[in-house]
C-alpha cells in the first residue's frame, strides 16, 4: 500500500521527477598503539523528492519517510521548482525520463556487529606491536558501512540497491636515522561486501602488514629525490589517482560547462595512444567492479563511460540534464550520498586500461628515474593540474632498483603527462577505499596498471 503510494504521487509530475528513499549503517573502529580510541555506531535515514521544471530543479529533504512527510515534500519540491522556473528560468523544456528502468537488490543484509571490529582490530594491532621493533606508533582501523536506496521515479520505473562495503587501514610510523618522523600506510582486504565477507582471521592479513613494515624501514633509510621532469614508472594506485583526479573531474560534464580543459576537446588527442581509460558501472576487464552501481540517482540505467580510446577523448560523463544539452548518451553518473544530498555527476570506478608489458621490463627500461608505489592524497584543478604525495618509491639506475625514497611529491598537466606514456603493464590494480569530496563525499574507486611516463617529481 505504502509502494503504490509513492508510485501514484510521483506519477503526478508533469516532468521528470523522482522520490528517492534512503538508509544507512556505518561502524568505525580505530586502535592506537593498542588502545582503543575509535568506537562508533551510526545509523541515518530520509527521504528526497525532486522535480524538474524547465530546466531547473525542485528540492526537498526530510529525516522521516511516512506518507504524510512524503506527500508534504513532494509538494515542496513542485512548489520550489515552480517558484525557481518563475523567478529564473533557463528555458530548457521538458526532460523526461524515456523508458522505466526496473531493478531490485536481491542479497540478503548482514549485521555487523561492533564487537566484531574491536576484536579483529585488536588482534591486529597486537600482532603488529609484537611483531616489529622499534615502531614510533601503530595504528589499525577498520570501515563497515551498508546503504540502502530506493527510488522511484514519474515514469514508473523503481530500483532498490545496496552499498556494503568494509576496508581496513593499517598505519606505522618510525624515527629515522636523523629524528625525523616517517611513516606509512595501506589498504587490507575488504572491497563491496560485508565485513564477514572478507575479515576471519586476523592472520590472513599478516604477510600483507609484513611488507608494509619492511618498506617502512626501507624508507626510513631513504633518500629524497632529484627534482625535475624524471622517467618514472607509477604504480597503479598512483596512476589510478590520475585517472580520477586529474582526468575525471575535468571530463564530469557540469565542469566541461564551467570551461573545463576538456571543453571543446571531444575527438582530439589527449594522451598517448596507448591509453585508455574508462568510468566503470558496475563490471570491468570480465570481473566485477569494485563499487558496482546499477541504477543511478535519476533512475536511469548504467553503462560504462569511456573517456579516453587510443589516446582520443571520446566522451563526459553525463546526467540526465548534461545529456540533453551535450546531445549525448546518458550513461547514469548521477550519484548523491546522503538522503539530503542532490544527485551530481560523480564517478563510479575509473581506471586506465591495461597494456601489454611487464612491471620488471617496465623497471629495466629506465636508465635513470624513479619508481613510484603509494600516495597519500591529491589535487587537481578543471585545467587538469595536478599535484599528489607520494609516500613510498625507489631510485631506478641502470634498470635496477636502488634507495628507497622519503616523502614527496609529483605535479604535471594530466593530458601532456599521459601523452608521455610509452609503457603499461599488464595487469589492474584497484584502489576500493577512497572517496571523492566534490560537494558532498561519496565512495569512488579508481585503478589501472603501472604506467611509465615523464612526471614532475619533488626534491627535499
Amino acid at each position: 500500500m505504502f509502494d503504490q503510494t509513492i508510485r501514484d504521487l510521483v506519477s503526478a509530475a508533469a516532468d521528470h521527477a523522482e522520490i528517492r528513499l534512503q538508509r544507512g549503517e556505518a561502524h568505525r573502529v580505530s586502535v592506537l598503539s593498542g588502545k582503543l580510541v575509535g568506537n562508533v555506531s551510526s545509523r541515518s535515514a530520509g527521504a528526497m523528492a525532486r522535480v524538474y521544471n524547465n530546466g531547473v530543479w525542485g528540492v526537498a529533504s526530510s529525516c522521516s519517510s511516512d506518507e504524510t512527510e512524503l506527500r508534504r515534500l513532494f509538494a515542496a519540491a513542485a512548489e520550489n521548482a515552480s517558484l525557481l522556473n518563475a523567478r529564473r528560468p533557463k528555458n530548457r523544456g521538458p526532460l523526461g525520463s524515456g523508458a522505466p528502468v526496473f531493478y531490485e537488490d536481491r542479497r540478503v543484509i548482514r549485521k555487523t556487529e561492533q564487537k566484531q571490529l574491536i576484536d579483529f582490530a585488536m588482534a591486529l594491532d597486537s600482532h603488529i606491536g609484537g611483531s616489529y621493533p622499534g615502531l614510533l606508533s601503530r595504528s589499525v582501523g577498520l570501515i563497515a558501512n551498508c546503504g540502502q536506496k530506493t527510488l522511484y521515479t514519474e515514469n514508473g520505473g523503481f530500483s532498490y540497491q545496496i552499498f556494503p562495503r568494509c576496508y581496513a587501514v593499517v598505519a606505522m610510523s618510525v624515527d629515522t636515522p636523523d629524528g625525523e618522523p616517517v611513516e606509512l600506510f595501506d589498504v587490507f582486504g575488504g572491497g563491496a561486501g560485508f565485513f564477514t565477507d572478507f575479515y576471519g582471521d586476523p592472520a590472513a592479513l599478516y604477510a600483507g602488514v609484513d611488507r608494509l613494515y619492511t618498506e617502512l624501514m626501507q624508507k626510513r633509510e631513504g633518500v629524497f629525490p632529484n627534482a625535475g621532469v624524471r622517467t618514472c614508472v607509477i604504480d597503479p594506485a598512483i596512476s589510478g589517482m590520475i585517472a580520477h583526479e586529474a582526468v575525471g573531474h575535468t571530463v564530469e560534464a557540469d565542469f566541461v560547462l564551467a570551461g573545463s580543459v576538456a571543453k571543446g576537446a571531444v575527438g582530439q588527442a589527449v594522451a598517448s595512444p596507448l591509453v585508455s581509460i574508462t568510468d566503470f558501472a558496475h563490471t570491468a576487464f570480465g570481473q566485477a567492479a569494485p563499487l558496482p552501481v546499477r541504477v543511478d540517482d535519476e533512475g536511469t540505467l548504467c553503462a560504462d563511460a569511456p573517456l579516453i580510446r587510443d589516446g582520443i577523448l571520446t566522451g563526459y560523463m553525463h546526467n540526465a540534464e548534461s545529456a540533453a544539452v551535450f546531445g549525448m548518451e546518458n550513461r547514469g553518473n548521477a550519484r548523491a550520498n546522503a538522503y539530503s544530498d542532490e544527485p551530481l555527476i560523480r564517478m563510479r570506478n575509473t581506471a586506465i586500461h591495461p597494456g601489454t608489458d611487464k612491471l620488471e621490463n617496465m623497471i629495466a627500461s629506465v636508465e635513470d628515474g624513479y619508481y613510484l608505489t603509494r600516495t597519500q592524497n591529491g589535487q587537481a584543478d578543471t585545467t587538469g593540474e595536478f599535484m599528489f604525495g607520494v609516500t613510498s618509491g625507489y631510485e631506478i639506475k641502470n634498470g635496477k632498483l636502488g634507495r628507497a625514497l622519503r616523502d614527496t611529491t609529483i605535479s604535471g598537466v594530466a593530458f601532456q603527462t599521459l601523452k608521455t606514456v610509452d609503457m603499461l603493464s599488464d595487469g589492474v590494480n584497484w584502489d576500493f577505499a577512497g572517496h571523492c569530496g566534490k560537494k558532498q563525499p561519496i565512495a569512488v574507486s579508481m585503478g589501472g596498471p603501472a604506467i611509465r611516463c615523464r612526471v614532475n617529481i619533488g626534491g627535499r
